[in-house]
């Protein structure tokens, strides 16, 4: 395909070819997206060094997590990821009304997620997990894994924030047809998107399902 024919975003200095530019974005992605995966590898690394040294202090500290906010969530998050793929692919396809739609439901199951998270998080604070004076628990590394729990969750609610962020703009500019269904920007949501599901594959059994098996 020419550049001529690929659509898409307008071609913005310095490059001189739209493939190039999409090229240098689409490097660019992944380059971001490596940087977070070696954040969360590296704490999800830490997690691991700290369960293997005090495995039964981190599994009683995992019972005192709320297993079915942490089922729903994942449910709501692995409904999303279908959502989004419909979302790029409906755009890929110029079809408008399917991609505004499906990017709606992302954002409605993006916006559910952080609500049932923050159900969950005002229990744990009325439950004192919290590490710090008053913690609940007295097993000696349970104020560790809550350390990690509350980075790790945090983070990832952080991160799906910015999705959320990132697919309403793309909602709103495609309502408005301020941006090409077939630009790029689309399948570059859709990649974040994912990426933060899969984040949240990981902690769901480390954080929840450790300890009551």
């Amino acid at each position: 395909m020419s550049d001529a024919a690929m659509p898409g975003a307008a071609l913005r200095k310095p490059w001189r070819s739209l493939r190039r530019q999409r090229e240098a974005a689409g490097f660019g992605l992944w380059v971001f997206l490596g940087s977070e995966v070696m954040f969360f590898a590296c704490a999800l690394t830490g997690y691991a060094v700290y369960r293997t040294l005090w495995s039964e202090d981190f599994a009683a500290a995992a019972r005192e997590t709320n297993v079915v906010y942490g089922t729903l969530n994942t449910a709501i998050l692995l409904t999303s990821s279908l959502t989004m793929a419909a979302a790029a692919e409906g755009a890929r396809a110029g079809l408008r009304r399917l991609t505004l739609a499906c990017l709606a439901a992302t954002i409605a199951f993006g916006l559910a997620f952080l609500v049932v998270k923050g159900f969950e998080y005002r229990e744990d604070i009325e439950k004192h997990l919290v590490p710090g004076p008053g913690f609940a628990l007295e097993a000696a590394a349970a104020q560790v894994f809550f350390a990690f729990y509350w980075l790790l969750t945090g983070v990832h609610a952080l991160h799906m924030s910015i999705g959320l962020g990132v697919t309403g703009t793309l909602l709103w500019q495609a309502w408005r047809r301020r941006r090409p269904l077939r630009s790029p920007a689309f399948e570059a949501a859709g990649l974040y998107w994912h990426f933060v599901d899969i984040v949240w594959i990981f902690l769901y059994p480390l954080l929840y399902l450790a300890g009551r098996s």
